[in-house]
């Protein structure tokens, strides 16, 4: 990552590279060590705290105006950063901005944005970007290569380290958009991504995605009506059975195709079912909350 980086930053950016070696085992720390300081620094934890307060950490030692998250899986590509630059630069509203992200194994799109599905839980669009267009707005887009303006985070609070490996991306993005801040996907800036490489990626993934559904219920339900809209959409296109209540169904299709931006109540109600289907679900996993 660190070798793709320092090919790909633009020339003549004043920029900083921070490094958190948040408790590792395997050697890292004496990398780190080994490295010619110049523009490098690097925060040794003591104790594996996370991504949420490892990231939090880095950040309070950053000097600059804008803040970009890596990664350590990363394999960044010529021109990565400039779109993501200037999307902050013209966007006076912009939130966390990030890019498209393909799969180093598959070659294939893993990230492009983040939405909330019918079940009201975030997932990455993988829908490729429209030739025409440069700029994709999102409900969310993920810390794994995310840009920042510094003065907001911090407005924001940074990432919630009560989240452990996952979901703190999302939150940090809802609270932006809570201040009418818009997420923004940079669609002409494409890196490499081995996708959840670390050992025990996933394992907090059940208690994150109920603590985010606790925080933001009202909202997901908002996010995810659209999602909603398009899965009820594809199913009744591909059965035999006609809409039954064709005023509905046209709120639907129209929700679904974008032209409206209201969702319509039979969707935020089937949203609202299927959040509480989650939590039933969760609290008996999990434990009651």
């Amino acid at each position: 990552m660190l070798a793709s980086l320092r090919a790909t930053l633009p020339a003549g950016l004043s920029h900083e590279i921070i490094f958190v070696d948040d408790g590792s085992t395997d050697g890292t720390r004496d990398w780190l060590r080994s490295l010619d300081r110049g523009s490098i620094s690097a925060l040794l934890n003591e104790e594996n705290l996370g991504y949420a307060a490892a990231n939090n950490r880095g950040v309070a030692q950053a000097k600059g105006e804008v803040l970009v998250l890596l990664n350590n899986d990363l394999i960044l590509t010529p021109g990565w950063l400039e779109p993501m630059l200037a999307l902050y630069r013209s966007r006076g509203d912009a939130g966390a901005i990030g890019n498209v992200q393909l799969g180093v194994q598959s070659g294939t799109i893993d990230h492009a944005g983040i939405v909330i599905n019918a079940k009201g839980k975030p997932e990455h669009d993988r829908t490729p970007a429209e030739p025409w267009s440069h700029v994709r707005e999102v409900p969310a887009v993920t810390g794994a290569c995310l840009l920042i303006a510094k003065s907001l985070w911090h407005d924001l609070g940074g990432f919630d380290d009560h989240f452990l490996n996952g979901c703190e991306d999302v939150d940090l993005c809802l609270k932006a958009g809570v201040r009418r801040c818009k997420n923004l996907v940079a669609l002409r800036s494409v890196i490499h991504h081995h996708i959840s490489a670390s050992p025990g990626r996933k394992r907090r993934d059940e208690a994150n995605t109920r603590r985010l559904t606790l925080r933001w219920r009202d909202d997901l339900v908002c996010l995810g009506a659209k999602s909603w809209c398009e899965d009820f959409v594809a199913r009744k296109l591909n059965s035999a059975t006609a809409f039954s209540a064709p005023l509905d169904a046209l709120k639907i299709w129209s929700h679904a195709a974008g032209f409206t931006s209201a969702p319509p109540a039979i969707a935020l109600t089937s949203m609202q079912r299927a959040i509480d289907r989650e939590l039933k679900r969760w609290n008996q996993l999990l434990g009651e909350v």
